[in-house]
C-alpha cells in the first residue's frame, strides 16, 4: 500500500487549474458558491453549473456576482465521508487574506477530530489567490500522484512551497473594479481614457494588493515577463502558468512570449471568486521565486 492510500488530498476550486490536471492527480476539488441574479451557483474547475463564458458575459452586461464562503457545515459533510472510510485528509485553502475559509476549515476539522480521535486533517493556508493557488497545488499534485509521499510529509512539501508563489496580475476592467468599490468613479474615468491598467499581486500575508500601473495591452506582456526574469528562481527550468479572465487571445499572446523562455506552460481560466472581482480581460503570471510586491 502506498503512503498516498491513507489520506486524501483536496483543494478547493479557487484553484483555478484545469479539471483535467486535477484529475490526472487525484486530488479532490471544493466547489466555491457564488451568487448572480439571487440564484446560487457552484463553481466547480469544468464549470458545471455556469459556464465561464456566461459568467463573464453577465458580469460586462452589469449583472452582479457576490461569492459565498463554504461554511463550517459544509466543511463537515465534505470530510467526514472520507474520515469514515479510514483516511486522513490534508485541505490546502484559499488564502486567509481574502477569506474566513481556513477558519472554518480549521474549526469543522477540529470538531471532526474530536468525533474521529483516530483520524487526521491537516488545513495548510496557501496565503494563495486564483492561480497562484493552482501553482502550488501544481506541485503538490504532482509530488501527490508521482512521489506517493505520506500525510506530514505532503503537508510540509506545501508549507514549505506556498511562499515561493509569485502572483502578477493586470485588470482590464476599470468599471468592474469601480463598482466593487476598489477605485472611485473619477479614478475609472481616467484610467480608461489614458489606457492606464492596474497591477495586482499577493502580498505574505495573503492578500491582494495594487503595487502599480502600466499602460497600453504591450505593456501588459512585457511588464509580467519582467516580473518572471525579476522574481522566478531558475524559471528556466519551470512550469509556468498563465492565468486568464476570459482572455484565452491574451493568454495565448502571453504564452507565445514566454514560452521560450521557461521549461513549460499552463492556461488556467480565472473563475468566479477572483472573476467578481477584477472582471473581464485580465491576465496573469504565475512562478516560483521571491515573492517581491514592488514594481
Amino acid at each position: 500500500m502506498s503512503s498516498t492510500e491513507n489520506y486524501v488530498l483536496i483543494t478547493d476550486a479557487n484553484c483555478d487549474l484545469p479539471d483535467s490536471f486535477a484529475k490526472d492527480c487525484g486530488f479532490e476539488v471544493l466547489p466555491m458558491e457564488f451568487v448572480m441574479n439571487d440564484k446560487s451557483y457552484l463553481h466547480y474547475l469544468d464549470a458545471r453549473e455556469m459556464s465561464l463564458e456566461k459568467f463573464y458575459s453577465d458580469l460586462k452586461s452589469g449583472i452582479d456576482s457576490k461569492t459565498v464562503q463554504i461554511n463550517t457545515a459544509n466543511f463537515i459533510d465534505y470530510f467526514e465521508p472520507h474520515l469514515k472510510k479510514g483516511k486522513d485528509i490534508l485541505y490546502v485553502c484559499f488564502t486567509s487574506g481574502l477569506s474566513g475559509t481556513y477558519e472554518r476549515a480549521v474549526t469543522a476539522s477540529k470538531e471532526l477530530m474530536d468525533k474521529y480521535p483516530d483520524r487526521k486533517i491537516n488545513v495548510v493556508d496557501s496565503l494563495c489567490a486564483s492561480v497562484g493557488q493552482g501553482l502550488l497545488m501544481y506541485y503538490v499534485g504532482l509530488k501527490y500522484k508521482n512521489d506517493k509521499p505520506n500525510l506530514e510529509t505532503l503537508t510540509l512539501f506545501a508549507e514549505n512551497m506556498k511562499m515561493s508563489c509569485c502572483h502578477w496580475f493586470v485588470v482590464d476592467d476599470i468599471d468592474q473594479l469601480k463598482r466593487g468599490g476598489r477605485i472611485s468613479s473619477v479614478t475609472a474615468t481616467f484610467a480608461k481614457a489614458l489606457q492606464i491598467k492596474p497591477v495586482i499581486s499577493v502580498d505574505e500575508e495573503g492578500k491582494l494588493i495594487n503595487v502599480g500601473k502600466i499602460r497600453g495591452a504591450n505593456g501588459v506582456y512585457d511588464a509580467l515577463i519582467k516580473k518572471m526574469q525579476r522574481d522566478g528562481e531558475d524559471y528556466k527550468n519551470q512550469t509556468i502558468l498563465i492565468g486568464h479572465a476570459d482572455n484565452i487571445e491574451g493568454a495565448k499572446e502571453l504564452e507565445k512570449r514566454v514560452k521560450p523562455l521557461v521549461k513549460d506552460t499552463m492556461i488556467c481560466d480565472i473563475g468566479p471568486v477572483i472573476g467578481t472581482h477584477v472582471g473581464s480581460g485580465m491576465l496573469a503570471i504565475l512562478f516560483l521565486g521571491k515573492r517581491n510586491i514592488t514594481m
